[in-house]
């Protein structure tokens, strides 16, 4: 059955990916926005546009495909993409879901369920149970998603109660289940996924690797195609794995298998049961129009592609409304943005736009391609020095950084990467010569042996100097929590409030011991990034 006229159930770069599509091949594209989005760039950019109450609510996407005459419904990425409940609903409608059937998101977006289904099919996973039988350190992860909300490291006995807490709240939030579990934490490992494309048919295909190792806060910075890591052979026995895994959860459309490799050793973390935000690179290493071949899938046509080649070498990086060195999301209008041009760029905002806190405050990704690796890392770097974003604080500087690190140049990199070289510290050989440059964060205390400190701590800790005599908002946000009051003594890093932006928890550490001076906010307050939170006293 042919598809007329399109609906896609998100917002920003992924909505505009998905329009674009549409318009090359004929199809006609209505939008949704909700009251404080309706001036974004994708609510301007469809045929179509229809105000909802929230991106959340399945019954107002159903409504405004009914009301408008879409006979089908994207769900991109994040929101409802990998909720069952919603597939279900846009198919007792009557309308045509561009992704994977109910059965297969029930039985892949369940993190504890797929854990069983692989093991049947006999891929391997990480051991998951009780804190007491894992040991630590262990990792807290929500059951019903992913994309880093939910998720904790925790190194002792005594955090473990407070991150289950929070890895609850942040899921609730995030996924509307606040079901987690924790599972033995693998240090190092790098993180490694398989794109997948499966039609109505049975038919399964893999379509390479992505690397995708350099992640903050649990979320990825820079991807790649092929990964430095692997061989044709270990290619090859992931891939079958994910095929297999496919099979066994009957899937279909585009989806991810993601898996931690740790030496030549893998395991399955999740099935990403959607389009993925860093689909371009694998684009861009085998031709393969990934969006076009969903939408060919919701047709019930046959899979076009067989398993396909990496021709090229294909990198990415995500520009974001963020503090270039704690990664803390920043909010702000685009007085001018200047995007590169002579590579591939998947914008979300136009200069004028304003970046707030209540969504992802990516701004675009960039994404080279070469015949080599070095020839994409070059491209990229040239594509990074041309860029200009004025009017808010952004991670450019820090991308810049990263694209020429002698590490990331060499393809030594695993999830401890930006643990073990701060962002925008000096290369090791130069560091130890000129110390008083190097950032805050390499004054944290020192790891134990093998165990390299926690990047959402490292990234959480206070800003400034020890001097400091008040805690301020590194971001606009709301106060989740607030754990002081005037006359608390306080020791070095303890958790005086907890702010929430964009569904992630930012805990606020005292900088030193201290006692607390005046608390200038409670619980539930809106702030300001640099608004004064909490004063103290040594």
């Amino acid at each position: 059955m042919p598809i007329r006229k399109l609906l896609v159930a998100n917002r920003g770069e992924i909505a505009l990916r998905v329009f674009r599509a549409c318009r090359e091949l004929g199809v006609a594209t209505v939008a949704v926005a909700a009251p404080d989005d309706l001036g974004s760039l994708h609510a301007r950019s469809a045929d179509e546009l229809v105000e909802i109450a929230s991106y959340l609510d399945a019954q107002e996407h159903v409504r405004a495909a009914l009301e408008t005459g879409a006979d089908t419904i994207h769900p991109g990425y994040g929101f409802l993409a990998e909720r069952a409940e919603f597939a279900e609903a846009v198919e007792a409608a009557g309308l045509v879901f561009v992704g994977p059937t109910p059965q297969a998101l029930r039985a892949g977006g369940d993190k504890l369920a797929a854990k069983r289904i692989a093991r049947e099919a006999g891929v391997p996973v990480v051991e998951e149970g009780e804190p007491a039988a894992i040991g630590f350190p262990l990792i807290v992860k929500a059951a019903g998603g992913g994309g880093g909300r939910g998720m904790r490291v925790v190194r002792d006995a005594a955090e473990l109660d407070e991150a289950l807490e929070a890895a609850r709240r942040e899921a609730k939030a995030a996924f509307g289940d606040d079901r987690v579990f924790c599972e033995r934490y693998v240090e190092r490992p790098r993180h490694v996924e398989i794109q997948l494309l499966a039609d109505a048919h049975g038919a399964v295909v893999a379509l390479g690797e992505r690397e995708c190792s350099i992640q903050r806060r649990h979320q990825k910075v820079l991807e790649e195609a092929p990964s430095p890591a692997l061989d044709p052979a270990l290619r090859a026995r992931m891939s079958e794995a994910a095929v297999t895994f496919a099979h066994a959860i009957g899937y279909r459309s585009a989806g991810t298998c993601e898996f931690m490799l740790d030496g030549r050793d893998f395991f399955l973390l999740e099935l990403n049961g959607r389009i993925q935000v860093e689909h371009p690179v694998t684009e861009a290493a085998t031709g393969v129009d990934l969006v076009r071949e969903q939408l060919r899938i919701a047709r019930g046509e046959p899979l076009s592609v067989g398993p396909a080649e990496l021709r090229r070498h294909a990198v990415e990086v995500r520009l974001y409304a963020e503090d270039p060195r704690t990664f803390l999301p920043q909010a702000g209008r685009i007085e001018r943005l200047r995007l590169p041009v002579g590579i591939r760029v998947d914008a979300g905002v136009e200069e004028g736009d304003e970046v707030g806190t209540a969504y992802d405050s990516m701004i675009a990704k960039l994404i080279a391609s070469g015949a080599t690796r070095e020839e994409a890392l070059d491209r990229l770097a040239a594509a990074l020095a041309e860029t200009e974003v004025g009017g808010v604080t952004t991670n450019l500087p820090f991308l810049r950084w990263l694209v020429a690190h002698p590490d990331v140049r060499a393809g030594r990199t695993t999830t401890a990467f930006l643990v073990e070289h701060p962002p925008l510290s000096l290369p090791p050989a130069r560091r130890a010569a000129r110390p008083w440059l190097v950032p805050w964060r390499l004054n944290l205390p020192a790891p134990p042996p093998h165990s390299p400190p926690d990047v959402d701590s490292a990234a959480h800790a206070a800003s400034g100097p020890a001097e400091q005599s008040a805690v301020t908002a590194p971001m606009p946000g709301r106060v989740l929590k607030l754990l002081v009051a005037e006359g608390d003594r306080v020791e070095r890093r303890q958790t005086l409030a907890v702010l929430e932006a964009m569904k992630m928890e930012t805990p606020l550490v005292s900088p030193y011991d201290a006692v607390v001076r005046r608390v200038h906010v409670a619980e539930g307050d809106q702030v300001a990034g640099g608004a004064l939170l909490v004063e103290l006293a040594e």
